[in-house]
């Protein structure tokens, strides 16, 4: 994988890559983990919120599905992605 720097588009593309979704949104929430663990002092880029809507995941669990996600990821995570919330959802919302 090319090292990028960990942000919220960074991650969108790699899930759109590896999961064909345009059924993706990925929001940094760093900020508000301000003195929590993981968190930096630039407070972007270690704790992010995933929503998505994939194919791929109709066949597989709960636990299957989170573990295609952070295998895409996994790069983010050694360079400082700390938390990673995941929304696996059945139908994509309108609107």
């Amino acid at each position: 994988m090319l090292h990028e720097p960990v942000t919220a588009q960074a991650i969108q593309r790699r899930l759109e890559a590896h999961l064909n979704s345009k059924n993706l949104r990925v929001v940094d929430e760093s900020a508000e983990h301000a003195g929590h663990v993981g968190a930096n002092d630039s407070l972007s880029g270690t704790h992010f919120r995933v929503k998505i809507a994939a194919n791929v995941f109709l066949t597989q669990n709960r636990v299957q599905r989170h573990r295609i996600v952070y295998d895409a990821v996994q790069d983010f995570m050694e360079m400082g992605l700390h938390a990673l919330a995941i929304e696996i959802l059945q139908d994509w919302p309108n609107a």
